[in-house]
Formats: C-alpha cells, sequence, structure tokens
C-alpha cells in the first residue's frame, strides 16, 4: 500500500510537472491504484525548413541563435515551446509564434520590439528632470522592454521616497509612432512629503515623551515647524533617531540604555507616518574611581588623573569620557606623541551602580613632522599656505601649534568652510605627515547691486575686489558707492608679507561725500555736507603668535558746508550769501563754526590680540583692539584719540554661537575753543552713536542734541504754548568726546531646511551711552516777558512767556534801513536810509516829511534745550536675522529700547537689502 502511494504521488508530480491540470490527476488515480502509467511519448519529427518572419532590424541568424532549432535536427512540442520562451527571454521581440510544427516546415513568425524614440516625464516639479534621469536607465534608440519600464518606474518612486513622498505615483505610457517607433511617457503625480504625524515611546519613565522628541533629529510636523525640513520621514534619520537616543541616555547615567525597537508606519492615505519607539532605560550610574594609566614615561599617572574634568561620584556620561580621552591625546599631541593611543577601560558594578575608569595610555614613539603636502591649489602659490603653518618640516609634532596653524588657514578666506590638516603616518613609527588638501574657492568679486536701506534710502554699489591677487595674497579693490545721503570712491592694495617678510603694508586712496540730516516732520532735512579726500598707509608687524602691531598715516582734506538757501541768510541784501553771513539762528552755533576747508595729517598705533578660528565667521576665540590717533603733525588740526574694541566668541553646543563685544573711545583736543559755549573738537570728529552700531535706536539717536522747539500762539495775550509734536522740533546730534558700547548676543541655528535658505537668525542685548561734551551756548537769547509789576511771565504749560528778538536790517553798505510810514502816500512801506522823508539811494538827499520806523525782522521766538548728555547706559533688547536672499543679502533687526535718555531717538525696525546682478 506505501509503494502505490508513493507511486501515485510521483505520477502526481509527472503529470503535473508535463502541465495537465488537477482533474486530469484526479482521473488517473484510480488506475494508479492498479498500476504505474507509463508517461506518453512524445513524437518526435525533424526540421525539414526553418525560416523567420516578420524581422526588420533584426537578422534572421540573430534570431535563431536564441534557439536550438536547426535544419535537419529532430525537435519535439517541449523544444519549441522552449524555443519561444528563449525567444521571449531575449526582449528583443513583443510576439513569437511557431507554425508548421506538425509538418516539420517551421516558420517562425515575430513582432519586433520597438525602438524609443523619446522618454518624458510629465508632472515631475519637485524633483529636475536631470536628477532623474541620472537614475533610469531607459534611453532614446534603445529596445523597448515593459521589464525595463517596470525598473525604471521603481528607480523613479524610489527617488520620490528619498525625499519622503510616499504617495508619489508613476504611470508609464507608451505612444506608438511609425516605423515601430515610440515615446515612453511617465506620467508622475508626486503627492504631498509624507510627514511624522506622531513620535511614541513606550517604556520611557525618566523621561518625558517632549524632552526625548527634542533630543531627536525628526520633528512631528506640527505648525510651529513650517521652516523645519525634519518632519518629513526618512529612514535613515530614523536610525539616527536612535543613536541620538542612546547618547542622550548615556550622557544622562543610563548605561544600560536600549531601543528594543523601532516602527514606522505608513498611514491608509499615505500622507503621513506613525513612529513607534520602545525603549529600556536601566539604572543609573556614577563614576567610580578615576585613574589614569600612562606607558609613555614623560606622563605621571597621578596628575593626569586629577586633570581630567570627571569624577568619582559624578553622574556617568559617556559624552564625558569622549572628552576626556580627547584631551587627553591632545595633551600628549602637545608633548609630540602624535599617534598616542588612548583607550578607556569600563569596569560595571551592576549592584552598586558605579562605573570604574581606566584611561589606558598606549607606549608611543615622540612624533617628528617629516613633510608638510600642500595639494589643490591651483592658482595659489604654496608659500601662501605654507607661511601660515606654526609648524615646520623636522619640528616636533605638536598638537596646539597644527591646530592653530588650520585656523589661519581658514582666516585666509581662500579655500573650502571648515578645511582640516590631514595626518598621516609616515615612513617610520616615529613621522608624521601633515596634509593641506584645500579645494580654492573663488576670491574675485565683480559686484554691482542696487538696493534699498532704512538708513540711506536708495543704494548703487559697484566694486571689483581680488582677495588672492595673482595667487599671492594679496588684496586689490576699487569700489563707488552713491546713495541719497552718502557718495564714496576708493581704491586699495594690501600686500600681507611684504618681500616675504612678516610685514603686513597697505595703502589706499579716498574720496568721500557725506551729508548729515535731521528729520522735520517726516522730512528728511541736510544738515551739514562734508567731503573728505585723502590717503592714508598701514603697515603691521606680528610681536607673537597672538599679538601684532599696527601703525598708520593718512592725510586728508575736509570741506564742510551748509546749504546755504537753508542757514544762511543775506543780511547786506546783496544776494552773496558770504561765508560769514552763516545764520546761527537757522543753523545752529554748532554747525555754523564747523563750515570750512580745513586739513587733518594724522598718525595712529593699534595693539591686536586676535585668537579667532575665523576672521569670516568665528565661532570661538578673542580679539582685542587697542589704538590711539594723534593729529596735529602738520595740518589744521590737533587731537589725540583712543579706541578699545573687545569681542569674545564661544560655541555653547547644538549649534548655538554665544559672543559678547565691548568697545568705546575718548578724544581730546589740543585747541582751543572758538567762542564761549563751543567745544574744541569740531563736530565732524566726534564720536556718533546709534544706527547700525546700536540697535533699537535711530541714526545719531544716542547722545548730546540740541533741540528747538518752536512756540505757537502770540505771547501778549496769554495764549502762547509750546509746540508738543516731536515731528515738529528741530534735533541736531552735536555728538560727544566719549562714548561705549556693549552687546550680548547668541545666534541660533534652525533646521536643515532654514540652513539652505541661509537664515541665521540671534538675539541680543545691547547697552552703551555717548556724552562728554561742552554745553553749548544758546543760539539767540529771547526777553522773558513780564506784567506790570515786572514779574516774569510763564505759559499754561509752564515754559517762559518769551518774546520776538528784534533783527534790524541794514543796506549793503551798512546804512540803516527803515521803512517809509503812511503818511507819504507815495512811497509808504518803502525801504530807505532817511529817518525822515525819503530817499531812492542809499544815502542820497530826504525828500518829504514822513517820519519812518527802524526796518525790524524780528526772530519767532523758541525754547532751546540741550539734551543727552549722560553716561548712564541705555539697554535695548532684540532679535534679528541674516538672510542670504534671492534679493541680495538681507539683515533685519528688530529692537526695543528699554532705557533711554530724554531726546534719545529710538526705531523698532532696521533693515538693508541689496541685489546682486
Amino acid at each position: 500500500m506505501g509503494a502505490r502511494a508513493t507511486a501515485t504521488l510521483l505520477a502526481g508530480t509527472i503529470l503535473s510537472g508535463m502541465g495537465l491540470s488537477g482533474a486530469a490527476i484526479a482521473q488517473t488515480a484510480p488506475a494508479a491504484a492498479q498500476e504505474v502509467a507509463a508517461p506518453p511519448v512524445q513524437e518526435t519529427r525533424t526540421v525539414k525548413t526553418l525560416r523567420v518572419e516578420g524581422s526588420q532590424r533584426i537578422e534572421p541568424d540573430t534570431v535563431l541563435s536564441y534557439t536550438r532549432l536547426r535544419v535537419g535536427t529532430e525537435y519535439t512540442n517541449e523544444v519549441v515551446d522552449q524555443a519561444i520562451k528563449d525567444l521571449l527571454a531575449s526582449e528583443l521581440l513583443a510576439d513569437v509564434q511557431i507554425e508548421g510544427v506538425d509538418t516539420g516546415n517551421l516558420v517562425i513568425r515575430i513582432r519586433e520590439n520597438p525602438v524609443i524614440n523619446r522618454v518624458i516625464f510629465e508632472g515631475n516639479k519637485r524633483l529636475k528632470q536631470e536628477k532623474i534621469d541620472k537614475e533610469v536607465k531607459l534611453r532614446p534608440r534603445q529596445i523597448f522592454t515593459r521589464t525595463a519600464v517596470r525598473a525604471d518606474v521603481a528607480r523613479i518612486i524610489e527617488l520620490y521616497r528619498r525625499q519622503g513622498r510616499f504617495a508619489a505615483n508613476v504611470e508609464p505610457k507608451m505612444v506608438s509612432l511609425d516605423q515601430n517607433r515610440v515615446d515612453v511617457v511617465f506620467e508622475i503625480n508626486e503627492g504631498p512629503k509624507s510627514k511624522v504625524r506622531q513620535i511614541n515611546i513606550i517604556g520611557n519613565e525618566v523621561f518625558s515623551d517632549g524632552k526625548l522628541r527634542g533630543e531627536m533629529a525628526t520633528k512631528q510636523s506640527r505648525i510651529t515647524s513650517l521652516f523645519s525640513s525634519n518632519t518629513s520621514y526618512d529612514q535613515d534619520r530614523l536610525a539616527y533617531d536612535q543613536q541620538k537616543l542612546r547618547q542622550f541616555y548615556l550622557t544622562e547615567g543610563y548605561a544600560d540604555f536600549r531601543v528594543i525597537s523601532a516602527v514606522a508606519e505608513l498611514t491608509p492615505d499615505k500622507k503621513d507616518f506613525i513612529i513607534t519607539y520602545v525603549v529600556e532605560e536601566g539604572p543609573r550610574y556614577k563614576f567610580g574611581p578615576v585613574t589614569v594609566d600612562s606607558a609613555i614615561r614623560d606622563f605621571d599617572d597621578k596628575k593626569l588623573a586629577a586633570a581630567v574634568p570627571i569624577k568619582e561620584g559624578q553622574w556617568y556620561n559617556a559624552k564625558a569620557v569622549e572628552d576626556t580621552v580627547e584631551q587627553l591625546s591632545e595633551t600628549a599631541g602637545i608633548f609630540g606623541y602624535a599617534f598616542a593611543d588612548v583607550r578607556p577601560d569600563f569596569q560595571r558594578d551592576r549592584e552598586n551602580l558605579t562605573m570604574t575608569m581606566n584611561f589606558r595610555i598606549a607606549e608611543a614613539n615622540r612624533t617628528y613632522i617629516e613633510r608638510i603636502d600642500i595639494t589643490g591649489n591651483r592658482q595659489t602659490q604654496d608659500k601662501v599656505i605654507r607661511r601660515e603653518f606654526r609648524v615646520a618640516e623636522g619640528d616636533a609634532f605638536n598638537t596646539f601649534l597644527v591646530k592653530r596653524s588650520q585656523d589661519r588657514i581658514n582666516s585666509l578666506g581662500y579655500f573650502q568652510d571648515k578645511f582640516e590638516i590631514e595626518r598621516k603616518e609616515g615612513s617610520a613609527p616615529d613621522r608624521i605627515v601633515l596634509a593641506a588638501n584645500v579645494e580654492e574657492k573663488a576670491n574675485g568679486e565683480l559686484t554691482l547691486s542696487a538696493g534699498f536701506s532704512s538708513l540711506e534710502q536708495f543704494i548703487l554699489q559697484a566694486s571689483i575686489r581680488q582677495r588672492n591677487f595673482r595667487g599671492k595674497g594679496q588684496t586689490i579693490s576699487a569700489s563707488v558707492d552713491y546713495s541719497t545721503y552718502s557718495k564714496s570712491v576708493e581704491l586699495g592694495f594690501t600686500e600681507p608679507y611684504l618681500f616675504d617678510t612678516n610685514v603686513a603694508l597697505g595703502g589706499s586712496v579716498f574720496r568721500r561725500d557725506y551729508n548729515a540730516f535731521n528729520y522735520i516732520g517726516s522730512d528728511r532735512r541736510t544738515t551739514y555736507g562734508q567731503v573728505s579726500t585723502g590717503f592714508q598707509l598701514v603697515a603691521g608687524v606680528p610681536l607673537t603668535e597672538y599679538w601684532t602691531l599696527s601703525g598708520r598715516y593718512s592725510l586728508m582734506q575736509d570741506d564742510v558746508t551748509l546749504d546755504r538757501s537753508s542757514f544762511y541768510t543775506d543780511m547786506n541784501g546783496n544776494g552773496s550769501f558770504d561765508a560769514n553771513e552763516c545764520d546761527p539762528v537757522k543753523a545752529g552755533r554748532y554747525y555754523c563754526e564747523a563750515v570750512g576747508k580745513r586739513i587733518t595729517s594724522l598718525v595712529g598705533l593699534s595693539l591686536i590680540y586676535d585668537s579667532l578660528n575665523s576672521r569670516l565667521r568665528p565661532t570661538r576665540g578673542q580679539r582685542l583692539t587697542l589704538g590711539t590717533d594723534f593729529a596735529g603733525l602738520g595740518g589744521d588740526v590737533k587731537y589725540a584719540r583712543a579706541r578699545i574694541d573687545a569681542d569674545k566668541y564661544w560655541s555653547v553646543g547644538g549649534g548655538f554661537i554665544f559672543s559678547v563685544s565691548a568697545e568705546g573711545g575718548y578724544i581730546h583736543s589740543f585747541e582751543k575753543a572758538k567762542s564761549p559755549g563751543s567745544d574744541p573738537v569740531r563736530i565732524t570728529d566726534r564720536f556718533y552713536l546709534g544706527e547700525p552700531q546700536f540697535r533699537g535706536f535711530d541714526i545719531r539717536g544716542v547722545g548730546p542734541r540740541v533741540q528747538r522747539i518752536a512756540y505757537t500762539g502770540d505771547p501778549t495775550t496769554g495764549t502762547q504754548l509750546l509746540v508738543t509734536d516731536r515731528e515738529q522740533i528741530i534735533d541736531d546730534a552735536i555728538g560727544g568726546k566719549a562714548y561705549y558700547l556693549t552687546k550680548a548676543e547668541l545666534e541660533i541655528p534652525l533646521g536643515a531646511g532654514a540652513a539652505e535658505m541661509g537664515l541665521r537668525p540671534s538675539i541680543f542685548v545691547m547697552a552703551g551711552s555717548l556724552f562728554s561734551i561742552t554745553r553749548p551756548a544758546k543760539t539767540i537769547e529771547f526777553t522773558q516777558a513780564r506784567d506790570t509789576s515786572g514779574t516774569l511771565l510763564y505759559n499754561t504749560d509752564g515754559s517762559p512767556t518769551l518774546l520776538p528778538k528784534d533783527n534790524l536790517i541794514n543796506d549793503a553798505n551798512g546804512n540803516a534801513l527803515y521803512v517809509v510810514s503812511g503818511s507819504d502816500t507815495t512811497n509808504a512801506g518803502a525801504l530807505t536810509t532817511c529817518t525822515v522823508g525819503f530817499s531812492a539811494t542809499s544815502g542820497g538827499p530826504c525828500i518829504g516829511t514822513s517820519i519812518n520806523t527802524r526796518y525790524n525782522v524780528p526772530t519767532a521766538p523758541f525754547f532751546e534745550r540741550y539734551v543727552g548728555d549722560s553716561a548712564r547706559p541705555r539697554l535695548s533688547i532684540g532679535f534679528g536675522v541674516n538672510w542670504n536672499s534671492p534679493f541680495g543679502p538681507l539683515r533685519i533687526d528688530i529692537a526695543k529700547a528699554l532705557l533711554r535718555a530724554k531726546g534719545d531717538d529710538t526705531k523698532l525696525v532696521t533693515f538693508n537689502v541689496g541685489t546682486q546682478f
């Protein structure tokens, strides 16, 4: 019975392999119970003739080469079926039929696959066609096959999945053309990005879900994360987040933490993912005894152990362990052991929940620099890079000096960001090779820009600059700037290593045209214009690695002018507006004293300390500048000026950069004041403070100023009142001899999406002041009105009641002018030099009897006050953002002045933007 059953299964298997149905097997089963049925014998025939029909591009011999059919050979139905399969598997043919099987006269009828004419993509907006072309395999003039189309559909969908678009759908279509050609069209429905709707965490007891989500790179899709690219699902990021979770727990002392599972489920609509983590936190450990075991004889184990940052009893922190390993490696490197191997040994005590640490420093040879290789510098000369190295070939290796060399090369700004010096093993165990593989950036700049500034309104700029001229590290520049209130032309050249020595020499020639201004209402009024023409020479020499001494000399001519039609009075009536006719009532005594030409011959020195890791965008280090200038080696101006400027940067982790800065200055004149109530320091040489240095305040918005407030009403009727509208007050900033300004700022990192847009936001707080100037004398003294008893009168707003000031007018010859009285009906109201009668000429005979009155143009009374001269700090707080926009660099600041002095001008929003084209 067992033999029959086996035979039956065997027969069923054979019949199934021959393609018979299950029903056929069931019908033969009873017979199989009696005896095993012999397999049918296939009829064997001989190929008499063999030809191929339907071929257009493919040679018949090529078609036949894919089969075993040949004239004179025997064949069966199975051989014919296999031939059809082989031909279809070649992917050259769309259809195959073999006729004449019964007669031996075989005809292979084929229909060739079409040739691809074009491959077209439709609907792809988020992916550029070039990126898709690189992935798909179909190309024009290739043979069309459905298998290849299906494979390319899968490739395109995978591209979109890498972008987080899991709902993307690709529909391939074939458009038939003549000559057996087709266009292949991929109709793409990109769909939305698949966001992460929810992140669930199971098993966490110590830390909340929100805290753990904050440690992950992937973020939940919320309205607060519109600018983040991390809300889309990414399989690689899922694995990265598991590592981030482990790193977080290891820094908090949970050495046994593990992620049991991480599952991402796609919602039915394929729009969102729900991610679920199952974690096991485990117990929290503390550090046990911490020791150092060094095989390098130069090191004292106990001193090293005392210097490491981790101590027994502290909570275990894997990051602190990594930092300790790096610190010990850096220490070994400073002593010349470049390849010191530092390995931490962990001994976990699960009972007492302690982690004993022993840092083993393997024996190593003191290392020397075999050579310094510089590659990738196609334009920059080797010496430009090599002179920035603080170590030379043959020197003992020193980690600190190598890092300093790296920072100096980065500060040049000629090469790729985050350049690093690679360390390679040399020809012997005690030799090391330093490799500087640089990638040069474009250092030539040709810029034409236009823009709008809240400070200078419409701006045009044109400049050409080469920061690495002829590959020698020299800087050459030329610029032209034009705006509503300033114009300048400047040419400059700097040689950082004169004659290959450590002496830097530079110079510039310039012409600058600047207009100062104030506001009356919404109208911006130019107060004085200053045209400066001259040159400057600068030389610098390093004293140590970080200290530099810089000297400079400049010679320039300043021409200060006032608008004659606005600030001059034609006292003589000759229409000439001579220079001595500047009207203090209109311009202010301080502006009239500034008018004229003067030459300034100035020599200065600066002592500079600079340890910044980059001069372009520092993230750590500090810079201190102490500078003094003396004007008086010839020329018309004599003063001494001192300034200090300090900056410090910290990288506080997570991409945050914190910085503090402080600056201050004082100027002292060696000249005498021109008049009582004036300061010997000219108004054009004083310090000014406000926008853009002091955010939250308007341009020149901080410091001493003179305000003139007009009266309304009539003093004789008791209706006189001061103007209360701030916009109607004439407000002149007159600068100060001393100032200080401090700032604390935190630059905030954003997601990858915002970083790609060039967004760099920051928050800041600023404090400063401008002060110390001689109190200016009043422009004009008005008489205060008195009542019949002689008591001084005051207006209802508390201000003094002031009477107009007489202003008696003379003619061009200095003769007093009179107004002809109404008794002379012919010349009434005319001006004459006659006290009685009238004369048409100055000093001529007086005809008539009219008694004339003195010609008087009284000055309307105004109240003048001096405010803002206080060292008390002003304070502002705010936030801003730098954006490398498509329109050019843009900086926007929103700052609120919290502390201010009387008279200060504040400003909430400032911005600057320019367009390069």
